[in-house]
């Protein structure tokens, strides 16, 4: 089959790889109809998540169930169905506390309770590295879907692909970060980062009763994008003072809630890469550091965007005067997924509008490039594996060792 391989840092192509086969009697093969390149697939990208070997990439994406284990009993082949990213057993003591992020037999090989930077790590994602379990992605023409019984979800046939592609992750990632806040109704809620996620914040955000949503992102095009999908105030912090324009927004108090959905990769100057090197961190807190400063006294910071190593000069003196409560992690999506299929059902959302590129997984590397560095206004990218799909004359498969 083709697939998009990552090789090494900066360097995803279309190869072709061997066929998926059912390794589990819980396992299904599903054929993939749609996926997309999330914020965190850039990660492996630079490097900044380190992935030793090829590995087929990709943890957002649906298809139709192609070929069922005899121990499956809630798919049959040809239902249409989208996986959520974490991959979860459903019987360990964490799948049965609504923790399926934390998996305790998903990532059998670097699975633990210390959460280290390079081992013992939570549940299994598809396509994220040897340190998340190693299993190909959806990027793909095919994909192997273990412990199918748990978290596939089937989809109405009324309803279109892109409309519940992104119930995969960052729809559920977006709205984790508002239900952790427990909002009550009327809070004004700051999101850092106009990137997928963030979109999704902002439209959570909403329909949790927020009564001003603010975008703060270094792109015009990504807050003009916020701006016309979610209707929010915009701040762009080349133009202003970030902490200073949302206090004068709230009364000189701050955000009840912050959201950063930026992560360690933010933009950054010389200065800020310098000061990384010299403490042995890998990218920046700036985001998270600017989101405190924001936040009103016992506010909340909820912390999506992903950050993979130790940081110097952390203020938790901030953090503790201020009394903010944080909260952060993988999303928990088994715990959302069948409320937000309704919301979509129902109209109640519309998730599609953030899309700016849809190509065929031909031109993945294409799609990578484009959405990496920010070009042709790009804001998500869906690739299609199964049009105009593009033959690699005599070539060999690149072995991807699970």
């Amino acid at each position: 089959m083709k697939a998009a391989v990552f090789h090494k840092p900066g360097d995803i192509r279309y190869d072709t790889v061997e066929d998926p086969r059912l390794e589990q009697d819980t396992d299904v093969i599903l054929k993939v109809t749609s996926t997309a390149i999330c914020g965190s697939d850039l990660h492996i990208l630079s490097g900044g998540v380190p992935q030793p070997k090829p590995m087929v990439m990709g943890h957002e994406f649906m298809g139709i169930v192609e070929e069922v284990g005899k121990g499956v009993k809630n798919l049959k082949k040809g239902d249409r169905v989208v996986v959520p990213f974490p991959i979860s057993c459903g019987h360990c003591f964490f799948c049965q506390h609504n923790a399926s992020p934390a998996c305790e037999n998903s990532n059998y090989k670097h699975y633990g309770p210390d959460g280290d930077m390079a081992d013992q790590k939570g549940a299994a994602l598809f396509g994220y590295t040897d340190l998340y379990g190693g299993y190909s992605g959806g990027q793909a023409e095919y994909v192997r879907v273990p412990y199918a019984d748990i978290s596939p979800r089937v989809v109405p046939d009324n309803m279109t692909d892109e409309q519940v592609l992104f119930l995969t992750d960052i729809f559920p990632t977006g709205w984790s970060a508002i239900d952790w806040a427990q909002l009550k109704g009327g809070e004004v809620v700051a999101i850092f980062g106009s990137g997928p996620v963030g979109l999704m914040a902002q439209k959570a955000a909403w329909i949790n009763g927020a009564s001003r949503v603010i975008a703060i992102d270094p792109l015009n095009y990504r807050l003009e994008k916020a701006k016309a999908v979610n209707k929010v105030d915009t701040l762009n912090p080349h133009e202003v003072d970030v902490v200073e324009a949302i206090r004068s927004m709230t009364g000189g108090r701050g955000a009840d809630v912050c959201v950063d959905a930026v992560g360690f990769e933010p933009e950054r100057d010389l200065l800020d890469k310098a000061k990384a090197l010299f403490n042995f961190e890998v990218g920046s807190m700036k985001v998270l550091d600017t989101a405190f400063k924001a936040v009103r006294r016992m506010g909340t910071v909820s912390i999506m965007g992903v950050y993979g190593s130790t940081y110097d000069n952390f203020p938790l003196h901030r953090v503790f005067d201020k009394g903010i409560t944080l909260k952060m992690g993988q999303a928990p999506v088994l715990n959302y997924i069948d409320n937000l299929i309704e919301l979509v059902k129902t109209e109640k959302v519309v998730l599609d509008d953030i899309i700016t590129h849809t190509l065929p997984l031909s031109e993945v590397t294409h799609g990578y490039d484009i959405f990496n560095k920010k070009e042709e206004d790009c804001v998500k990218v869906v690739l299609k594996p199964w049009e105009q799909r593009k033959e690699i004359e005599n070539a060999e498969p690149v072995k991807i060792e699970n």
